[in-house]
């Protein structure tokens, strides 16, 4: 599973390199909130000149690319130019699943950012189109006028709902607009990983280890999945159906797939200097 998206301005190509080195497992090379109107076109120009150059790349990261409100006719045309080349599209303001009986070419990540898109985050998570969902919290909570995280909490729940519904990957954590806060940054992360999100966005590679270290298994959550991993396997080699940990206790398949999910994650984002 991806834990590290970083954004990339598509006006801006002699980060794309960057962005790629930064250690994130998908970088986003935004055509839209990050572009001004008077450079789209040549961002758009950018994104499909490196998708290109990179066809045949060899490397970890994946390249997404986040176009402009396919209800205009730029969104559009991005969507054409860059459909093919990008691993994946992201769609801003999406709400309804009417935008993307149309979409072709790479999966394409829904992000839900007004009060039509939440309500209709279960059809659009369903779409045979979507592979991902996600929430643009700060053009919510202004459209909406959210103060308060326990209500912005309430909406992030029913997103990750609809993406367990309809078997996509979690749902990763909008972005943490304050670069220079790293001690918010990881509060807020935590936070977010005890409501079901997983993973987040960042707009600056600073924010990547700390993103990571919010989402690694701690050593006590390690500890205790090996276990079950261990008392699966050696019910597995005696023919055993049920699964019984040390103590007594019994746990069932699910139990067991988190257990291996959460021991190859601490694995995958062990600190090298640990």
């Amino acid at each position: 599973m991806n834990v590290t998206w970083l954004y990339v301005p598509g006006d801006r190509p002699e980060r794309f390199d960057k962005a790629l080195a930064s250690g994130a497992d998908v970088v986003i090379i935004d055509l839209e909130d990050a572009v001004a109107p008077a450079r789209k076109d040549e961002a758009r120009a950018n994104a499909v000149a490196y998708l290109r150059a990179r066809r045949d790349a060899e490397g970890p990261a994946r390249v997404h690319v986040r176009v402009n409100d396919l209800a205009t006719g730029r969104g559009l045309a991005d969507l054409e130019a860059v459909g093919e080349l990008a691993d994946a599209v992201r769609l801003p303001k999406v709400e309804s699943v009417a935008v993307l009986d149309a979409i072709t070419g790479a999966p394409a990540y829904a992000l839900l950012e007004s009060a039509a898109g939440i309500l209709a985050a279960r059809e659009i998570a369903a779409h045979p189109k979507v592979a991902g969902v996600a929430l643009g919290e700060q053009d919510l909570a202004a459209e909406l006028a959210i103060t308060d995280e326990r209500a912005m909490d309430h909406l992030r729940l029913q997103v990750v709902l609809a993406a367990a519904a309809a078997g996509l990957p979690p749902v990763p954590m909008a972005v943490y607009p304050n670069v220079q806060d790293e001690a918010g940054l990881l509060a807020s992360c935590l936070a977010g990983r005890g409501l079901g999100l997983f993973g987040r966005t960042a707009i600056h590679p600073r924010q990547i280890p700390v993103i990571r270290r919010a989402f690694r298994p701690s050593e006590e959550e390690t500890a205790r999945a090996a276990e079950i991993v261990e008392a699966a396997e050696q019910a597995e080699r005696a023919g055993l159906g049920a699964v019984a940990l040390p103590d007594g206790r019994f746990v069932d398949a699910p139990i067991v797939a988190r257990a291996r999910r959460t021991v190859a994650l601490a694995r995958r984002l062990a600190d090298p200097e640990d």
